[in-house]
């Protein structure tokens, strides 16, 4: 029992440190060191950390396969949606869909469903050096979002404040990339200069998090409560 709880802990350990260490860390030493000539390179980096901890929740075989196709699933339905509202800029269910798969199937999930959902749209909406920030930025609001999933479930209230976190989050996020690529160093006025020009775009953000949390977690969150019991996922 013992060896059991030492070898989960590990794995627990592992994943953060992959996700909210090694990730960040490739992210911001490819936005340094490379900067817009290795964007694909880093990307690839990012997508092979983001697998890591999903298959380190992986014990049995079967179960594995399972999660992979809802993985694949979300991660498509996230990709299509960003797609059909391509002409509203700002207004995506992206963020949504990763929130509702986290809630439902854990953090880690809902953390490769952001990542995968950044790279494949990208190859329609353009690759570059972004890329990579928004594959971290929806997969920290996965896997953030596997963490609250409680009080999401629960209450309504914790769900719409929670899409307008996501949306300033992945603003933030974002515009430390805008800083970086204007400037080889992080620059602080510059980085709260972006913040108050995107301001408008981030307002978006947050009411396009919300419309679709509210408009989508009853349905696809009954259909993935469903899937988890029938086929004993966690």
């Amino acid at each position: 029992m013992q060896a059991e709880w030492g070898s989960a802990m590990s794995k627990k350990i592992t994943k953060y440190i992959l996700m909210l260490i090694c990730i960040p860390m490739v992210i911001l030493l490819g936005a340094v060191i490379f900067d817009d000539k290795q964007p694909a390179f880093i990307s690839l980096m990012v997508v092979i950390l983001s697998l890591i901890p999903v298959f380190l929740t992986f014990e049995k075989k079967n179960l594995g396969t399972r999660k992979l196709i809802i993985i694949s699933v979300m991660t498509a339905l996230s990709v299509i949606g960003r797609f059909i509202f391509a002409v509203v800029p700002g207004f995506k269910p992206v963020t949504a869909i990763v929130v509702i798969t986290a809630m439902f199937f854990g953090g880690e999930t809902g953390f490769l469903t952001g990542v995968l959902s950044a790279f494949i749209s990208n190859f329609y909406f353009g690759q570059g050096p972004w890329t990579p920030f928004q594959m971290f930025a929806w997969g920290m609001l996965g896997l953030l979002a596997g963490l609250f999933s409680r009080p999401l479930k629960n209450s309504k209230i914790c769900l719409v404040l929670y899409g307008v976190f996501a949306g300033m989050v992945y603003s933030f996020i974002m515009d430390i990339w805008t800083v970086l690529w204007y400037s080889s160093e992080f620059n602080l006025n510059m980085y709260l200069a972006a913040l108050a020009a995107t301001a408008p775009y981030t307002v978006t953000y947050c009411v396009s998090n919300v419309a679709f949390l509210l408009f989508l977690v009853k349905p696809i969150g009954d259909k993935l409560t469903r899937i988890r019991i029938k086929y004993g996922l966690s």
